[in-house]
């Protein structure tokens, strides 16, 4: 019967990481990252959720002749925001899944 007390306390180090994991997983969600575009044109914040919050333009990069321009630094700083999200994320998750084959 020895082996049921090492499952048991097994168990409980399982549920006390899963309680923490939940909590840092909900600390994420609420976290705010930046993106920026070169030069600081376009800024976009968003939670650790993936929402977007906010996009400032500086208006001095607004071009009505070429709104292609605008859209690529807009794209690009979107891409950036959900980078440091996911990178967040991989970083706070590695933590639990370290040491655990296939994961």
């Amino acid at each position: 019967m020895r082996g049921m007390g090492n499952m048991q306390g097994m168990m409980k180090q399982v549920q006390k990481m899963q309680k923490q994991m939940e909590k840092d997983q909900e600390a994420l969600k609420l976290k705010e990252f930046v993106g920026e575009s070169t030069n600081n044109y376009v800024k976009v914040v968003a939670t650790g959720d993936r929402k977007i919050k906010d996009i400032t333009i500086a208006p001095a990069i607004i071009d009505s002749d070429d709104p292609e321009m605008l859209q690529d630094l807009v794209l690009t700083t979107i891409n950036d925001v959900l980078d440091k999200i996911d990178k967040e994320n991989e970083a706070m998750m590695g933590q639990y899944t370290k040491g655990i084959p296939g994961l």
